[in-house]
């Protein structure tokens, strides 16, 4: 009776010992369980800067939505760019870095770097995948806008002090990884208990049966015992082995759960990002997304057009340089006085067909775009190029796909394209500027002896053309020597990989078109569209007309059998002289 005693009472002692284990993990999930999120803010001696940047490991770092508040006197923006962006438009500029949270998760870290005291307003900037714009306050919540390191530019308008009065909201990741550990053992241990007067009853009633049914068939000389001492062994050693079996079982039990509940821990601590994981994450990624593509493209193509519609060179200023700039000024020109004269192919965004972004991240960085749209018969090729950080993509060239030509497959726009430097054949065929040359050299030289390098020869429709006009020119210009030139002009030129390994390099040739009369008193008459530029239309001494040609040509990788194409070409007329 004593041992039915001593188990029912161990018996009720686990199961109350399961009940507070159970209900310990129980609290680590309900009413012990941490907050779900946690809010850090900056200190308030923060020190004033024209411009604040919000570190990509502090708004990466938690994963879930994190929302931003930021508090600041005035007008001020929130700009969302690549690190690398963000770090070359503040340049040397005064700053402060919100980069991380203090080990109790209520301040926020700054840094302030010393620098030059103003900037120019980082609105409008093409370095942004999109903008925030708050006055006084603003409720902010990030997500980032694709794959990628992402940080956040706060300015007013570079002149006045950037808003450094942020507080941030995490999602918490504090975990209790010891709740379900807890709960499971709990129950076991109340099973245990419960358990615990059958099985020892069960051991004890089968150690009973052994010893009185067992015997065996040799003689044992044993020595006498007592009665009372016999009974005593074998109560004592059949509790005793009870116990020790029971103790066994918990104590395995308890070293695996509290093994498990080891590794639990371990499986749920969110780990911090690491500077080696997020160092090359941005590597080799497009220096745009198509919406911020677009977005330029709009702008660019709404420029032009307010500048043809009102032929004002001034209006292109913003958005056009080089090349176009060049040939739409002089065509305003034209246009101004000669009524008839026709007017460059309008720049489209309504129908972006195929767009063909760098992975390069220094400057300057280069984009292709193809599109359509009304007034464009085909499609064209547009060049643009962003000369530094704080400057805006410009228009540097455009030219009309050749009929029956096919624009080269380049990577899908998220994975970008690698650039080319113009001088280098590696992987190619042949180099930007060698592919450039040997246009040239065909288009002066009708038969030279490189022209089975470039497709079809003079059947390009490009190239038949030029070849025929100035064949015609020759011809019929009886009274008058003429000379032809086609260079190219290598600082304008750009060159990006396409998928199958080759290229296509965009760029401009000068076209010269000189003429000297024959004999003393032979007239040379010119067009009205080269006396704007001249001055006149007759000359006895000689004249220069000077147009600039936008080309693009694919070049097949190296070890291809198969000839370089022109893809697109176009020429304006942008000046003229006499002798």
């Amino acid at each position: 009776m004593i041992g039915d005693s001593v188990r029912l009472k161990t018996a009720a002692l686990l199961v109350l010992l399961g009940l507070l284990t159970m209900l310990a993990g129980i609290g680590q999930l309900t009413f012990w369980a941490p907050a779900e999120t946690v809010t850090a803010s900056t200190p308030g001696d923060t020190k004033a800067s024209p411009l604040t940047v919000i570190d990509q490991e502090l708004i990466a770092r938690h994963d879930g939505p994190v929302k931003i508040k930021i508090q600041g006197e005035g007008n001020f923006i929130v700009a969302t760019g690549r690190p690398g962006d963000v770090d070359a438009w503040v340049g040397n500029t005064a700053h402060t870095t919100v980069k991380g949270v203090s080990d109790d998760q209520k301040s926020l870290e700054v840094e302030s770097a010393d620098g030059e005291p103003t900037a120019p307003s980082p609105a409008g900037s093409d370095l942004w995948v999109n903008t925030e714009d708050a006055s006084g306050e603003l409720d902010y919540t990030w997500n980032p806008p694709a794959e990628g390191e992402w940080s956040l530019l706060v300015a007013s308008d570079g002149t006045q002090p950037a808003p450094s009065s942020i507080s941030m909201t995490f999602p918490n990741n504090a975990t209790t990884p010891w709740a379900v550990p807890l709960i499971v053992l709990g129950i076991i241990i109340i099973l245990v208990g419960a358990a615990l007067p059958f099985v020892a009853k069960a051991i004890s009633n089968r150690r009973h049966d052994d010893d009185t049914h067992g015997g065996g068939e040799g003689q044992t000389t044993a020595l006498p015992v007592t009665p009372a001492d016999d009974a005593a062994k074998r109560r004592g050693a059949g509790a005793e082995g009870s116990t020790l079996r029971i103790s066994a079982v918990a104590a395995a039990t308890v070293a695996v759960l509290v093994g498990g509940t080891a590794v639990a821990a371990h499986a749920t601590t969110t780990p911090s990002p690491s500077a080696s994981a997020s160092a090359g994450d941005d590597a080799a990624r497009p220096v745009m997304l198509e919406s911020q593509l677009q977005r330029i493209l709009e702008q660019v193509a709404s420029t032009v057009d307010a500048a043809d519609a009102a032929k004002d060179a001034a209006k292109l200023a913003p958005r056009v340089d080089k090349m176009e700039l060049e040939v739409r000024t002089q065509n305003y020109k034209i246009r101004s006085a000669v009524s008839a004269y026709e007017a460059r192919m309008p720049v489209r965004a309504t129908k972006l067909q195929s767009s063909v972004i760098s992975t390069k991240t220094d400057w300057p960085r280069t984009v292709f775009a193809l599109t359509q749209g009304d007034g464009n018969v085909v499609p064209q090729v547009l060049t643009l190029v962003q000369l530094s950080p704080r400057e805006n993509y410009k228009l540097w060239g455009t030219a009309p796909l050749q009929p029956g030509t096919n624009f080269p497959s380049f990577p899908v726009p998220r994975d970008g394209t690698a650039p080319v430097s113009a001088d280098d054949k590696t992987g190619l065929a042949y180099s930007g500027n060698e592919a450039l040359g040997i246009l040239g050299e065909m288009l002066t030289t009708p038969d030279s002896p490189n022209r089975s390098k470039l497709a079809d020869g003079q059947s390009s429709p490009y190239i038949a053309g030029a070849l025929t006009y100035q064949a015609d020119t020759v011809k019929n210009g009886t009274s008058a020597n003429f000379k032809f030139s086609h260079t190219p002009v290598n600082n304008q030129t750009v060159v990006l990989r396409t998928a199958d390994g080759g290229a296509l390099v965009v760029g401009r040739l000068n076209f010269a078109f000189e003429g000297t009369p024959k004999a003393a008193g032979d007239k040379l008459i010119l067009e009205d569209d080269s006396a704007v530029f001249a001055g006149g239309k007759e000359t006895t001494t000689g004249m220069v007309l000077n147009f600039a040609e936008s080309v693009a040509i694919y070049i097949p990788p190296a070890g291809s059998s198969d000839p370089m194409k022109l893809v697109a070409a176009t020429r304006g007329l942008v000046g003229a002289s006499f002798k």
